[in-house]
């Protein structure tokens, strides 16, 4: 979706208004793999199968960009993209936008910032786990490397006399404390780097800027950089269980997929070392979930279908990534999905099997919009519930019938059939027709939040629920769920 955004940079006691046109709903979208490979180690197919049973995340895209309100990264991209476009007072010139947005870390002051606010915001609307953007394409590191000064703790930047200054080890810390999964997003291209983008070419495009088999030391001290910075995340912030690697781009190059429109612009061989990389991960993270996300092998342990959901259950773990908003960044005025949407997205990807994992971008001054809170207000109020329909649950065939939706309760001998509303408050109809042929007997059938008898029978095309005139306007919102005993 293509949306008009302005904003205001501050410059001395000058305030310019600026408009930027970026298309946020295609930017970094991602093609899925197309086949997986199981992981063997038993402590990765544990650590996986616990997060399978989570169902619900919180995903944040954090970094200097959020002082600007525009699009992650991309802006500092030499190509051709809606999303990659430069607009403002520093926009005449390729090298002095870059130099203006590299200087955003010499203003960054997130004085706002309370992890522990996103953590019972968070656990209110019921998610279990967190991913958030230790460092983005743009090279810029929000947690305390030692590789590179570019960082949020350097001198530099204001944010770094704040006790607090290494915010992922505070949200990691923050949100583990409260039984959340933790998940450290990372940047495979760097576009700071002088290793990725070697100073002596002009980049051309979102890849390395120089051929890696021609300059073998150059690529080497890239990946050295890479390894480095993945194995202080590994080894300084605690329990980590999630590496969810982005910038799929940087791959080897046999595993380029040609029909896939922009790997067609991977011409390099850009190989990490994904084993190496790995095995270090493992040894200090046992069980460590790894997502190379679009490169398809080992090291892709679940698939990230990104602004979608699958139309049918997948045959492997997948997790659908999902703006709250319309951009992955915090952009100021931002069209933020109603509870309604949510709610239902939420209870479509988990009767497809899956996972949903919900952005949110904090803003310049550390904080969420109040939006924001809103949602996972309203969210919790449902999940309240209807939860232990969605937690712990497996598809079950049909998946859907019309707007009914269902899920299995993988421990315990009970179906969830989800009603979804198309408007706000649940009107249930006099009579539902549940297709589950399969079931032989049925114990009981229940509304979640109504104390309300209901009447059934199963028949050759299922269940048919009869629902009294008492319960047919509840106070029930954006979808019923009903829980059938078998």
């Amino acid at each position: 979706m293509t949306k008009l955004i302005s904003f205001r940079i501050l410059k001395g006691l000058a305030i310019v208004t600026l408009l930027f046109l970026f298309d946020f709903a295609h930017a970094q979208q991602h093609n899925m793999s197309k086949q997986y490979v199981a992981p063997t180690d038993p402590a990765v197919q544990q650590k996986l199968a616990q997060w399978q049973d989570l169902k619900f995340g919180l995903f944040m895209h954090w970094g200097t960009y959020s002082e600007w309100g525009v699009v992650e990264s991309w802006s500092i991209c030499p190509e051709d993209e809606g999303w990659t476009q430069r607009k403002g007072p520093y926009s005449a010139t390729y090298a002095g936008y870059v130099k203006a947005y590299e200087n955003l870390q010499t203003t960054f002051n997130p004085t706002k910032f309370n992890p522990e606010k996103w953590v019972k915001a968070a656990q209110t609307a019921g998610m279990k786990y967190v991913v958030f953007t230790t460092k983005h394409h743009d090279g810029f590191s929000m947690f305390d490397t030692k590789q590179t000064d570019y960082k949020i703790t350097d001198v530099k930047t204001p944010f770094s006399k704040n006790p607090r200054a290494n915010v992922t080890k505070e949200i990691f810390d923050a949100f583990r404390r409260e039984n959340f999964m933790v998940g450290a997003y990372f940047s495979k291209p760097d576009w700071h780097s002088p290793y990725y983008w070697w100073p002596y070419f002009p980049p051309k495009d979102r890849n390395v800027n120089y051929d890696p088999a021609k300059h073998p030391e150059k690529w080497n001290q890239f990946k050295n950089f890479t390894y480095n910075q993945i194995q202080e995340l590994m080894t300084g912030y605690g329990k980590v269980d999630i590496l969810w690697l982005d910038g799929g781009w940087v791959r080897p190059l046999n595993t380029v997929d040609t029909t896939v429109d922009w790997q067609r612009g991977s011409k390099f061989n850009q190989d990490i070392d994904m084993a190496k990389i790995t095995a270090m991960g493992r040894k200090n993270q046992p069980g460590l979930i790894v997502v190379d996300r679009t490169v398809s092998g080992p090291y892709e342990n679940y698939t990230t279908p990104e602004q979608e959901v699958p139309e049918k259950p997948l045959d492997h773990p997948w997790e659908s990534c999902i703006t709250m908003g319309n951009s992955w960044s915090y952009v100021p005025g931002d069209h933020y999905k109603s509870t309604q949407n949510i709610v239902q997205l939420l209870v479509k990807i988990v009767s497809r099997g899956g996972n949903l994992l919900m952005n949110i971008g904090p803003g310049p001054d550390g904080d969420w919009d109040p939006e924001a809170y809103k949602r996972l207000a309203g969210i919790g109020d449902w999940i309240k519930i209807n939860g232990e329909g969605i937690y712990n649950s497996k598809a079950i065939a049909p998946y859907s019938a019309g707007n009914i939706y269902f899920t299995k309760n993988k421990d315990k001998s009970s179906i969830y059939a989800f009603m979804l509303s198309d408007k706000e408050a649940v009107t249930l109809p006099f009579m539902l027709n549940f297709p589950l042929n399969q079931l032989k007997k049925v114990k009981n059938v229940v509304l979640l939040g109504s104390n309300q008898k209901l009447k059934w029978k199963t028949n050759a095309d299922g269940i048919a629920v009869t629902i009294p005139a008492a319960a047919q306007n509840t106070a029930l919102k954006e979808a019923a769920c009903f829980k059938i005993e078998y």
